[in-house]
């Protein structure tokens, strides 16, 4: 019977841990082919943000809060072409806790990255992680990455 009643009130334990995790933030990855404009690509990384939080920018300035960083692994297929850029309405603002102004998204950003497969008849894909950090107005979440790979089809 003790070992019933352990069991019970260990699943019990685990599902109000589980309840507890927060994730405000969902993210998801597609790619694009650009018209006219053979084996280009335009790869976006969506965030879609519940209300009450908030992710930064990867422009955030230095000494803020941890930005948003995307990292693409190597493939010897794949040209990246530019800087990756943030699409979303941007709010920047004084920060008294940072001692900087900090940038920051609510709602929906996308990231998105303009990449060329130098041959375009062969698949590949592109792969690599987000690290973001998420915060609401009382606390923040620890810094996260999610991992993420594409096809270029």
């Amino acid at each position: 019977m003790r070992k019933i009643s352990l069991i019970i009130g260990l699943l019990l334990l685990s599902v109000t841990i589980q309840a507890q995790i927060l994730k405000p933030v969902k993210w998801s990855f597609s790619a694009v082919p650009l018209k006219r404009k053979v084996g280009m690509y335009k790869v976006s990384m969506t965030a879609k943000v519940e209300k009450g939080w908030h992710i930064y920018s990867h422009s955030t300035p230095d000494g803020g809060p941890s930005a948003t960083k995307v990292t693409f692994a190597k493939n010897l297929l794949v040209l990246l072409g530019g800087k990756t850029t943030e699409v979303g309405k941007l709010h920047k603002e004084h920060s008294n806790e940072f001692g900087v102004d900090v940038w920051s998204y609510d709602g929906t950003v996308t990231f998105v990255q303009v990449v060329k497969v130098k041959k375009p008849v062969v698949k590949t894909s592109l792969s690599g992680t987000v690290e973001f950090m998420a915060c609401d107005d009382s606390q923040c979440l620890p810094p996260e990455e999610i991992p993420f790979k594409i096809e270029l089809k």
